[in-house]
């Protein structure tokens, strides 16, 4: 059969393009793996872990520190063999600290195929995205949500697929109520708190209720609101109050400014308050001696001598060049309960992973040992941070 020069010619630009393509190859993923920047195989079998963080906006700080801690599990999970012989991929997605937001993000990773969710960080938008991760079925693992309902449904009982790696907020109120009256001996006390947030009013109550219960009395109770950056006028009249501490439940951006003009007007109570205080712009603002006799509940310390925080806290040093707070130790803890949840299930399967991790004990993270109880909450204690000369210092360590 006759073939014409054209048709020659076409075949052989045809033979050309496939050895080009054959030399080339696809970089994105080979049978070996490529891997990415963080080290981790762009191979179609890895495990899919959505981080949906606050990385800007109001908790910034909370957020961006609970992604490292998160990436940092994932690093170390993976040069130790992975989970069930595969990698974790981390898909970061950034929540903005909108509650709205917060949904469009998990709803986003949903599509992209993860099998479980590491945040976001605050209860309003953990609350955010939980209607989508619900739907989906996919475990969400909340590294700092503490208000009480953030894992019930209204009837009491646990939703399905919402975990949490903290302790809640009636527990920490409860527990510095007992440092308090049991540790500091205080007998009168002044709550300051923030009224604009849920967060604050549950911790203010929870205070309340344990430390009145336990002979103490509340004398004043005053409010701010989000944004609140003057407070001379009511600190004012709590120091005409003469308590015997003030107890302060809200954030770090309006706790520093308060604390500092508290200090300032002479107020020299001991202050206390709850983990929304753990971060490391607060003693830039406030300064060191103005941070002397101040006290918070949180998850855990750097000074603790426990092999498995010294451990994390030098690689986290080594990795970032700072010292991890309570959210990086957090969302550490959460991608290492999350990893617990793969094994026990033994396959890469969302509902088989939330049913794993109802059933977790004696889980070791590092921000404690814990065991997941029916209303999806760690069971695990509280170390109360005093700062001393501006550093943050263990000074007790409480359990249930």
């Amino acid at each position: 059969m006759r073939i014409s020069k054209k048709v020659s010619l076409v075949v052989l630009m045809m033979f050309m393009l496939s050895i080009l393509a054959i030399g080339c190859g696809d970089t994105s993923s080979t049978g070996d793996g490529e891997k990415d920047k963080a080290g981790v195989s762009d191979k179609a079998d890895v495990i899919k872990v959505g981080i949906n963080a606050e990385l800007t906006g109001a908790v910034a700080s909370y957020g961006t520190n609970a992604r490292d801690g998160a990436l940092l599990a994932i690093e170390h999970i993976n040069a130790e063999g992975g989970v069930l012989g595969q990698e974790l991929k981390a898909i970061v997605r950034d929540c903005k600290s909108i509650p709205d937001e917060a949904m469009s993000v998990s709803a986003s990773l949903a599509d992209e195929g993860i099998v479980a969710q590491i945040g976001p960080l605050t209860s309003g938008n953990v609350a955010g995205s939980t209607p989508m991760v619900m739907e989906n079925q996919i475990p969400l693992i909340a590294p700092a949500a503490t208000a009480d309902d953030i894992t019930l449904e209204r009837d009491g009982s646990a939703k399905d697929f919402i975990f949490r790696v903290c302790y809640s907020d009636s527990f920490q109120g409860k527990i510095m109520a007992d440092f308090a009256a049991d540790n500091l001996g205080v007998k009168n006390v002044a709550i300051y708190k923030d009224a604009s947030s849920d967060y604050a009013q549950g911790l203010a109550d929870y205070f309340t209720e344990t430390f009145t219960a336990k002979g103490g009395k509340i004398i004043i109770e005053e409010g701010f609101v989000k944004g609140d950056r003057d407070f001379r006028g009511t600190l004012t009249k709590i120091r005409g109050a003469d308590p015997d501490f003030i107890y302060i439940p809200g954030y770090y951006e309006e706790v520093a400014p308060l604390i500092k003009q508290a200090r300032e007007l002479g107020i020299k109570a001991p202050l206390g308050g709850p983990d929304g205080w753990d971060s490391p712009d607060l003693v830039g603002v406030v300064g060191a001696d103005n941070l002397n006799e101040t006290y918070f509940t949180n998850h855990y310390s750097i000074e603790d001598e426990n092999p498995k925080v010294i451990d994390f806290v030098e690689r986290y040093r080594e990795k970032y060049n700072k010292d991890p707070d309570a959210f990086a130790a957090l969302g550490y803890d959460a991608v290492l309960l999350l990893a617990r949840g793969i094994e026990d299930a033994g396959e890469v399967d969302p509902v088989k992973i939330q049913q794993a991790l109802e059933k977790v004990t004696n889980f070791e993270g590092v921000t404690g040992t814990m065991d997941i109880d029916k209303q999806h909450n760690p069971v695990k204690g509280v170390v109360i941070i005093e700062s001393i000369d501006g550093k943050q210092t263990m000074n007790t360590r409480i359990q249930p």
